[in-house]
């Protein structure tokens, strides 16, 4: 399948590489246009003149893109030059309202949606090891599975279009609390003394080791923050579930709210591009 990339930040940039290295990659777009000039001299790949363009030329697009409106406005962009029975992936994180709205505008066009985020950070991005949770029809998947998994290496269905974005958001509650889990402990540890490079060491080998804790630990206790996942995207995504919630009952989410409340007092500082283990800094002894 031609596939084509819409969004070279730096999720899109390291899925459209590999699907470039695959030979899947036909053409990419990127608001930014010096993002996408980039990524044509590193790789060859055609840069296509506008959404629709690429459309016209592919019959797979993956969108990847911050918020709910940037992706409506890239549907809407498609739709223009999309041909019957093309696929299109969205592996963004927004709303399961936005999806399903995405998906109501391609079905006008006899065009497939599937909303797939994807969650891996930047490295799983750039090393094709994604985790990949997909809404919509279950057969369209099976079609896209074999471009699809030259970036992701879980690729799970979950169910009827919108299923995506709430498995994600599930996903993303629980890296608040994994995040609110590791800065504490850490803290915790160097204010007793502790050689906390070694402590990152034995732990991470253990029942409390984690992801977050092997990639993000020792940057942090440098005082260092480069994204990553950003404490503003994250910050958007938390929003998301707490608007879900909204519409629930009996359900209470107090280490996201609280995690919510500190993003804000580290955008407030000045802090929304760093990465998400920038709320070390809240917590680090002084």
């Amino acid at each position: 399948m031609k596939t084509g990339v819409i969004g070279l930040g730096a999720m899109g940039h390291g899925m459209a590489m590999n699907l470039h290295k695959a030979g899947h990659l036909h053409a990419v777009w990127n608001r930014t246009a010096a993002k996408m000039k980039k990524f044509t001299q590193e790789s060859g790949v055609a840069a296509a003149a506008s959404p629709q363009a690429l459309a016209e030329a592919c019959d797979l697009i993956i969108t990847c893109v911050s918020r709910d409106a940037d992706v409506i406005e890239m549907i809407e962009a498609v739709s223009a030059g999309i041909r019957p029975g093309t696929v299109v992936v969205d592996t963004s994180t927004v709303s399961s309202e936005t999806a399903r709205r995405a998906g109501e505008i391609l079905a006008s066009h006899n065009a497939a949606f599937l909303d797939a985020p994807v969650s891996g950070g930047v490295e799983g991005a750039r090393n094709g090891t994604l985790a990949m949770m997909a809404g919509g029809d279950a057969a369209v998947l099976d079609r896209a599975r074999p471009v699809l998994s030259t970036i992701a290496r879980n690729i799970v269905h979950i169910g009827p279009t919108g299923s995506g974005q709430a498995c994600k958001a599930v996903n993303q509650l629980l890296c608040a609390g994994i995040n609110q889990a590791v800065t504490e402990s850490l803290a915790f540890g160097a204010a007793l003394g502790l050689d906390m490079n070694k402590v990152i060491d034995v732990i991470s080998g253990g029942a409390a080791g984690n992801w977050f804790l092997a990639h993000r630990g020792k940057t942090m206790l440098a005082g260092t923050y480069t994204p990553g996942f950003k404490v503003n995207l994250h910050h958007k995504d938390l929003s998301i579930v707490r608007d879900m919630l909204a519409r629930l009952s009996g359900i209470e989410i107090p280490l996201g709210e609280m995690t919510i409340d500190h993003y804000q007092r580290l955008m407030a500082d000045g802090h929304g591009e760093e990465d998400i283990s920038a709320l070390y800094r809240l917590k680090a002894p002084r």
